[in-house]
């Protein structure tokens, strides 16, 4: 059995291991306003997002891929060896990851070397709610005296494109390594990037370096290729152990003057505050620790790489990022991961802060889909996210008792939603006359599988879809409970909308031929009978309308034709439609988003139907906890260390594409981990 320190203790011996081996291990810091630091631990980025600094400037948006990589080399009579490694055109140059013997990850990001005379360790540092980064080299062996070198490749870019050579970045330096340089575009109103390091000196050398290659994004089938741009060099000789450190902090704007000082010092107050900011985490979710759950702490900071701040003009409040390294603030994938991201770990006044927002911006009974990337926009293209908003809402009631907030806050804002829902609001979505919702048509895309390219929706579901009505009426029951012993009308009104839904889900969505659920039902009435994953939710919720015999047979269904190592399949193998291989350029992708690729967050509904059919038995618990060990080992052994990927391919060997670190994918885990473990 694994011991707590080995599983919290992320090492990867790199000593011996091929390139291509190295360059499917990621890593990701984060600032907790958006901003963060990730590459390969091989150091080499193999995608467009990566880079040791990528800021925001409207935090949690609007982000710059400020700092995207360092040359580092060390002279030593005559002979010339890099630390770094880069790809160009299918080729790797320099080949730094020779040298490399061991990655670490925990506050930082750390890789050790060892040289002829030499041995160091390059760490990276993220400071907490600011876009800085340290990236320290600490020289901790000296045979003969060398000379080190560092030159900086800036980007100063929207994160999601790519630099060409002919971007117009200038530079201006202070006249002293305490003052560094500022690194900014020659345009009005242009953010800028303060480099320094203070035990060096800055040779100027302004120098294009061309064509770095991106082989995620080759595979993808997006751009690939960019061009970056060096300022200078900064040199330093070494001949005894030393650490030295180059800053790098992304402004908003330029102003002119000479930046604030850097100082070496100040490492130490970030170090500080970062153990300080963990050892916080593990201790306000204690309460929750199962004393026999080895992963749980590493769980527990992973939520915390999604959990930001949002700043708007209303002032900052607390948000969740849907996934690293593109995704922003979702409204539904907050809501399904809000239980296991702040619930589960006891994070109380950001759930309540989360949802406040988001109740703050409900218009016309709907809650946003997501904000925009670069204004306060709110879009509302979603049926179900309303719904997880109420679902989310009462869980925080279960877990806080703080019924002052929920009644003021929130309460209001659910039973907007439940009038609007039922007599009709945005996107066609209305109560149809027997009482299930009903949604938009072939042309849009408003569940959860909402894959759409050139105009082609390609799982549209309109019309009643399966996990909709199982949350309207879960959603209808909670509201009957909570009236229950307070307004005896209200509840009676709650309980009759339930009942009605409750004999019409029952004969409209169950499938006797094939002994599970329907997908959907279209507004013509016929059902569309694919077997897709989203009946789960029928039996995971706290209410469900079937009765405890279907609700086992949908379990057994899904266990049997959907269920992988790495969560549900998204459409049974056995369809026609199905794509079993999530690549190419984008319309190939969304074409099979949906269509059999593997999600695993569908593994936290599933787990919980599974406990729930089975009554919570200690054998359910033990085989539950045995459907999670492959997710426990991709979460320390595979592609983003100590996160959860987005996706798997939907056949074996289920390889991990789309964001290297998901939100909901780490929520549900966490979730139904402790579903498995608590006594």
């Amino acid at each position: 059995m694994q011991k707590a320190n080995d599983v919290i203790n992320l090492r990867v011996p790199t000593d011996g291991q091929d390139i291509e081996t190295l360059l499917e291990k990621e890593w990701l810091l984060t600032n907790g306003r958006g901003g963060y630091a990730s590459s390969t631990i091989a150091g080499c980025n193999t995608r467009s997002y990566h880079g040791l600094l990528v800021g925001s400037l409207q935090p949690p948006v609007n982000r710059v891929m400020a700092l995207s990589n360092c040359l580092e080399m060390i002279q030593s009579k005559g002979k010339t060896f890099s630390l770094s490694t880069f790809e160009f055109s299918d080729k790797f140059t320099p080949k730094g990851f020779r040298y490399l013997k061991m990655f670490r990850r925990d506050i930082g990001a750390h890789f050790d070397y060892i040289l002829p005379n030499v041995e160091l360790t390059r760490s990276v540092y993220l400071q907490r709610q600011a876009d800085t980064v340290a990236i320290v080299y600490d020289f901790t062996r000296i045979q003969k005296p060398v000379e080190f070198m560092i030159r900086p490749f800036v980007g100063l870019r929207n994160f999601h494109a790519l630099q060409e050579s002919y971007a117009p970045l200038c530079s201006d330096w202070f006249g002293s390594a305490d003052y560094g340089l500022i690194v900014r575009q020659d345009i009005s109103d242009s953010c800028c990037l303060h480099l320094c390091c203070p035990l060096a000196e800055f040779e100027t050398d302004p120098q294009w370096w061309y064509n770095f290659t991106y082989r995620v994004e080759k595979e993808r089938g997006q751009g690939f290729t960019e061009d970056l741009w060096a300022p200078g060099i900064f040199k330093c000789r070494i001949d005894s152990p030393i650490k030295i450190i180059l800053w790098a902090h992304l402004n908003a704007y330029s102003t002119g003057n000479a930046p604030a000082v850097l100082k070496d010092a100040d490492l130490d107050a970030i170090c500080q505050d970062l153990h300080y900011h963990q050892d916080n985490l593990k201790q306000q979710a204690s309460p929750m620790r199962p004393s026999n759950a080895i992963y749980f702490d590493l769980l527990c900071l992973a939520t915390d790489q999604f959990v930001t701040q949002r700043t708007t003009q209303r002032g900052c409040s607390t948000t969740i990022l849907a996934g690293y390294p593109w995704f922003a603030d979702w409204g539904r994938d907050a809501f399904i991961s809000l239980p296991g991201l702040l619930l589960s770990t006891c994070r109380f006044d950001q759930a309540k802060s989360v949802l406040t927002t988001f109740a703050a911006v409900e218009d016309k009974g709907m809650i946003p889909n997501r904000f925009d990337d670069y204004s306060d926009t709110t879009h509302f293209n979603s049926v179900d996210a309303s719904l997880w908003f109420i679902n989310a809402v009462f869980q925080y009631l279960a877990f806080t008792d703080d019924l002052e907030t929920f009644t003021r806050d929130l309460l209001p804002t659910i039973c907007r939603i439940v009038v609007s829902y039922h007599t009709g609001t945005r996107y066609g979505i209305h109560a149809d006359r027997d009482g299930l919702i009903s949604a938009g048509d072939e042309d849009t895309q408003l569940t959860w599988m909402d894959a759409k390219c050139d105009g082609t929706a390609f799982t549209p579901r309109y019309g009643k879809a399966v996990e909709v009505n199982a949350l309207w009426y879960n959603a209808l029951r909670l509201l009957a409970e909570f009236y229950s012993d307070r307004n005896e009308e209200d509840a009676g009104h709650y309980q009759s909308m339930a009942d009605k839904v409750q004999a019409a889900f029952c004969r409209l969505f169950w499938n006797e031929r094939k002994g599970y659920l329907n997908d959907y039902i279209l507004p013509n009435g016929s059902a569309n009978s694919r077997l897709r994953p989203n009946q789960i939710f029928a039996v995971s919720l706290k209410y469900s309308a079937l009765p405890l015999e279907q609700q086992k047979a949908v379990v057994a269904t899904v266990q049997d034709k959907l269920l992988t190592p790495y969560g549900l399949r998204t459409l049974d193998p056995l369809e026609p439609d199905y794509k079993g291989v999530y690549t190419g350029p984008m319309r190939q992708r969304d074409e099979a988003y949906h269509q059999g690729t593997v999600w695993p967050f569908l593994m936290g509904p599933f787990i919980e139907a599974y406990l729930k059919v089975h009554e919570f038995s200690h054998d359910s618990k033990q085989q539950a906890l045995e459907f999670l060990q492959p997710l426990l080992r991709h979460l320390t052994e595979e592609t983003c260390l100590g996160s959860i990927s987005e996706i798997f391919d939907g056949d074996p060997p289920h390889k991990p594409k789309g964001c290297f670190a998901q939100a909901w994918s780490i929520a549900e885990l966490i979730r139904v981990y402790q579903l498995t473990t608590m006594a």
